[in-house]
């Protein structure tokens, strides 16, 4: 175990609550994070311009560390390694040690660890802006320099992070590149593009108005569990582009403060369907 797992499972036992595992595990991943920024790193090619870095692989064993000490029957699904324990296990931990790899390898701080039990606790860290955004499946907050706040959605700002990064599996339907040029979009937000799924925590925090990306079911998605279950805690309005249910046939995802937000951003991506002639 290495000296970021060993710090953040200090406080972690067999009798932890799935919260404190969640949480100590996305803290632990962040110190990994933080402590190799900056560093010359291996890159792991994936294919298709996707590769991860010595910096995911490390930061994953130190999630897989805090998760194995106080969980050691659950199984982990994670990003990098794929499946540890049995993937029928009745608990599953789904881990993106490091969310926005190409951000990280070109010195873009914007990066998030993530961290959810399937059906339960979740955690999101923010490794350089110092926050853990945490739910325990019912309501969600915030940690930061060891003070706790709730999560409180709003749609204030205006700001709509949009997931442009390729490949587009909503193709030739609904992508999320085509909301930009909707003029209602234009009128009513201002995009934003943080290429990271950190921006779901900030919806859930308030600092976004919404969140888009296209895709398939992504329920179950290391990359999206997490801020996915912070968003249903804090209250914010969850659905597929489609308006259906994540997890029940929903497909990608728009996650907003509120619904008034939420229905206005389906409405838009229902004219750009009708208008290429595709159903919804």
């Amino acid at each position: 175990m290495n000296s970021a797992a060993a710090h953040a499972t200090s406080g972690v036992h067999a009798t932890s609550g799935d919260t404190d595992v969640a949480t100590a595990a996305a803290r632990a991943g962040a110190d990994v994070v933080r402590s190799l920024y900056g560093r010359q790193l291996t890159r792991i090619d994936k294919g298709a311009g996707d590769f991860a870095t010595a910096a995911d692989v490390a930061t994953e064993k130190a999630i897989l560390d805090v998760i194995r000490a106080a969980r050691p029957d659950d199984g982990v699904l994670g990003e990098e390694g794929g499946q540890r324990g049995g993937a029928d296990a009745a608990r599953q931990w789904l881990v993106d040690p490091l969310c926005g790899t190409l951000n990280y390898a070109v010195g873009n701080l914007l990066v998030a660890v993530n961290v959810a039990l399937r059906d339960g606790p979740a955690a999101v860290a923010d490794p350089f802006g110092g926050e853990v955004f945490f739910t325990d499946g019912t309501t969600a907050r915030v940690r930061h320099e060891g003070v706790e706040a709730p999560l409180a959605p709003s749609a204030a700002t205006r700001l709509v992070d949009v997931n442009l990064d390729p490949p587009f599996p909503g193709a030739p339907g609904f992508r999320g590149v085509d909301l930009l040029a909707h003029p209602e979009f234009v009128a009513r937000f201002r995009p934003r593009v943080v290429s990271t799924t950190l921006a779901l925590a900030w919806v859930a925090a308030g600092k976004r108005a919404a969140y888009v990306t296209d895709g398939g079911d992504l329920s179950e998605s290391v990359h999206f569990a997490a801020g996915i279950a912070l968003c249903r805690a804090a209250g914010c309005v969850v659905t597929g582009i489609d308006g259906l249910p994540v997890g029940d046939g929903g497909r990608g995802l728009v996650a907003a403060a509120d619904a008034e937000t939420h229905d206005l951003l389906m409405s838009m991506m229902r004219d750009l369907s009708a208008s290429r002639g595709i159903g919804g």
